[in-house]
């Protein structure tokens, strides 16, 4: 299977990028984050939302709810490529930071994201 880069790239010979499987599944949970449900034409469930949550009001009432929203996307979205360890979503004043931990099922690696959203800063992995 090929696995295309995201951002859609092309390689120093001209031809569409390729990552890793790792780099791959963790491309793919970022597009899980930022998509919008309702977003992508043909898949109305697809995404979290978190994204928007940059505009509304930190709480931790907020991050909890969240987390559960990401976890169950994660599951239904990669459950064929990633077992989903953990979620957390942690609200500290203006920030919220997310924080996954899963098991790429083909390699069986442990792998760790995080994601820092609102004041000011942008998505990091």
């Amino acid at each position: 299977m090929t696995n295309i880069a995201f951002p859609y790239q092309l390689d120093t010979t001209g031809h569409t990028a390729q990552v890793d499987v790792a780099q791959h599944v963790a491309d793919m949970i970022e597009q899980i984050l930022f998509t919008s449900p309702g977003e992508r034409v043909n898949r109305p469930t697809f995404g979290s939302g978190t994204a928007q949550l940059v505009f509304a009001p930190n709480s931790d009432v907020l991050a909890a709810a969240q987390q559960n929203v990401i976890q169950a996307s994660l599951q239904m979205w990669l459950s064929d490529l990633i077992r989903v360890q953990s979620v957390t979503a942690v609200a500290d004043d203006a920030t919220l930071q997310i924080t996954v931990v899963y098991t790429l099922l083909q390699t069986q690696q442990q792998q760790t994201q995080q994601f820092v959203y609102g004041s000011g800063t942008g998505a990091s992995s």
